[in-house]
């Protein structure tokens, strides 16, 4: 065992530096574990792949060997509120108990800093919706005038989806960089050089990934000098990395860019004239094109968009308006930052929109004379038509694929690649660093196969801690009998129906997962009005519902796919987790259809290989909200028949923590109204 190793196994052992100056602190032999396998990878420079149960206390398990290093580390998160807590909350406390004086920074992506040109540039602006968004726009300019990090995550009241957020932020297209008024005050200017100098620094993946593809968002000078990375909730790097590593355009981003051009004219005399007819014929075909768009699918692939006229056209109408758009600026682009940058940024929308265009074209050069009936007779059961033909090439290609995707007021379309693990595994290679890549949900029936192959990770260190909560006193597994397929119409009313007398006996505090929102809200007609306070996902932002049913101490909140992680309800407030189906990616989404037509195409099973990990990784995520301290205690509730009816159920099962099983709504009863669970129930 290496010296670090050693070191980090001590300071969390019992006596150790956190125990003996961490109130509440225990020790743990996971933990230990967990830290002297981190360490040794730290201290070798290698790769280390590590599920840690919920419980296990990976988080003090890498800071330990990671500020006992002394080495530059980068710390990268699911998500923004995992960033946050784990730097003004856990990195804190772990300082302090080892007494090491490391500087740290927080570093997010640009969007998440007040801009001082846009918020400059939006006074005064009559763009508010309602009397409400004027008020909270007033309350961005008081803050503005103390903040000193910029960060709008201080802003507490403000949703993320506010629409006021992208008025007084920056994003890459938008950033006028070295030529704006306001560079030496830039809150992402400074953010960056607090990072630059720090020993350690927390990222978010989005950020961590957009440099990785070179997207600039301005950390990627910061990359070279780390010598460790430590990759938290990492099941979560290889569909970010896809989005990162493709390239997209979206309604918004072009409707952006055609209310910043007016803005822009506020700084030149005479440029309202120019620019305004451009705009509203740019912002006439944005519209015209989305309402060709309703007769498509949701989701599909660009083939199946283009095979409508009315779509195709609208897309060639869009193409000319922001070529006429760049035509009229380029004369005032020397006027102002501004209007160069958005000349910029039309002529990139452009290129991006011509390149999605011309996509499967490409694509299809690939595939040999021939191959494409056999490759569409191939995937006929798992899409249909045009898009069946367009998912064959891009597997044919093995590289990338072209789709759409529709909002209620928008469309987004994306190119991506279908195997983002060489350039993840380029990445990692030219660091010569050590990296470490940990989640409560990595491993599939106990192997790491499926997320190495993702990663591009060959022989890599593994660790699989289970979480050490006590599974068989804390916690009830509950199947249903008797419930239909889940294919039925009848099902959501039949799951219901079972899931009721659980309520009752649990006095609500449950959470009621729904793999669609059609579900969702057909769970929630049946259950409104009854005894206990009903929070719906959508009635209200995600944080507001969750502050909502954690005051309530009696709450049943139903919530779809983003509610299985990042959430963290300890104590009495839920007791139960209800998953209605087991969480098979959506037949609709063309980017998962590509990739299972691509592993038949190697020789693999697309179920055996794709669809059955990628579900296990996501069911576990939802239990994984149930039992989050030793004193927890909770019923999981499994209502898809399949856990017992098909053989695939058994990897479901023996992936989960080691839940007492039971079929008997009594043995429930009995759970809630007893300290511990029947030694009976197998």
């Amino acid at each position: 065992m290496s010296l670090l190793a050693q070191a980090s196994r001590e300071a969390l052992s019992e006596g150790g530096a956190l125990a003996s100056r961490l109130d509440g602190f225990a020790a743990r032999p996971a933990q230990q574990r967990l830290t002297a396998a981190v360490a040794e990878a730290i201290e070798q420079r290698e790769v280390l792949l590590a599920e840690a149960g919920t419980g296990t206390g990976k988080t003090y398990a890498y800071l330990v060997p990671a500020l006992l290093s002394g080495l530059k580390t980068i710390v990268s998160t699911g998500t923004r509120a995992l960033q946050d807590q784990l730097y003004h909350r856990d990195l804190p406390r772990v300082r302090d108990a080892l007494g090491k004086g490391i500087r740290s920074a927080l570093l997010k992506g640009r969007a998440n800093y007040l801009c001082r040109y846009r918020l400059e540039q939006a006074k005064g602006d009559a763009r508010f919706a309602s009397p409400e968004q004027a008020s909270q726009f007033q309350r961005i300019v008081a803050w503005a005038g103390r903040t000193r990090a910029g960060d709008m995550a201080e802003m507490e009241s403000l949703p993320d989806d506010s629409p006021l957020l992208p008025l007084v932020t920056s994003t890459v297209d938008n950033c006028l960089g070295t030529d704006c008024p306001f560079w030496e005050e830039c809150f992402v200017v400074q953010a960056r050089q607090r990072a630059q100098a720090a020993d350690l620094v927390v990222v978010n993946h989005h950020l961590l990934l957009a440099d990785l593809a070179l997207k600039q968002e301005g950390f990627g000078e910061i990359l070279p000098g780390a010598q460790a990375f430590v990759i938290d909730e990492a099941h979560q790097l290889p569909e970010l990395a896809a989005s990162f590593f493709g390239e997209g355009f979206g309604m918004r981003q072009i409707q952006e860019l055609g209310r910043d051009c007016l803005a822009e004219c506020k700084q030149t005399t005479g440029a309202t004239a120019v620019v305004q007819g451009p705009v509203r014929t740019l912002e006439q075909a944005l519209r015209e094109l989305r309402a060709a768009m309703e007769a498509l699918p949701p989701r599909g692939t660009r083939y199946r968009a283009l095979t409508l006229p009315a779509v195709a056209d609208g897309f060639d109408v869009l193409a000319d308006a922001l070529a006429a758009l760049e035509q009229a600026m380029e004369p005032l682009a020397e006027t102002s930052p501004g209007f160069e940058a958005c000349v910029a940024r039309a002529r990139d929308l452009g290129e991006r929109l011509q390149r999605w265009r011309d996509g499967d074209a490409a694509s299809d050069a690939f595939a040999e004379p021939g191959e494409q009936d056999s490759l569409v007779e191939a995937v006929a059961g798992e899409g249909e038509g045009a898009d069946a033909e367009a998912l064959a090439a891009a597997a044919a290609r093995g590289g990338e694929v072209y789709w759409y995707e529709l909002s209620a007021r928008g469309f987004r379309c994306q190119r991506t690649p279908l195997d983002v693990s060489a350039p993840l595994r380029q990445h990692r290679e030219r660091s010569q660093a050590a990296w470490i890549f940990t989640s409560a949900t990595l491993a599939v029936g106990g192997g790491f196969n499926h997320i190495g192959r993702k990663l591009g990770l060959f022989d890599p260190q593994t660790l699989l801690e289970p979480s050490p909560f006590d599974w068989k006193r804390q916690a009830l597994c509950y199947l249903p009998r008797n419930l239909p397929e889940p294919g039925s119409r009848d099902f959501t009313q039949a799951m219901i129906a079972a899931v009721r007398p659980v309520l009752e006996a649990s006095g609500g505090r449950a959470f009621l997962l729904f793999a669609s929102h059609r579900a969702l809200r057909e769970a929630a007609a049946a259950l409104e009005g009854g005894p206990w306070p009903l929070f719906v996902q959508g009635q209200s932002p995600k944080a507001e519902l969750l502050r909502r049913f954690r005051e309530s101490g009696n709450g049943v909140l139903l919530g779809s796919a983003t509610f299985r992680e990042g959430v963290d309800v300890a104590g009495d407030a839920l007791s139960v987790v209800v998953i209605d189906k087991l969480p098979f990616a959506a037949p609709d989404d063309p980017v998962f259809e590509a990739r299972l037509e691509a592993v038949r195409r190697r020789g693999g099973n697309p179920f055996r290989d794709e669809q059955l990990p990628q579900a296990v990784i996501a069911l576990k995520q939802g239990v994984g909200r149930l039992i989050r301290t030793e004193s927890d205690r909770g019923v999981l509730v499994l209502c898809d028949p399949r856990i017992t009816s098909k053989p695939y159920g058994r990897v479901f099962m023996q992936s989960l923590p080691p839940f007492a099983v039971t079929r008997r709504i009594e043995d429930v009863q009995a759970f809630f109204s007893t300290a511990g669970v029947a030694a009976a129930i197998d």
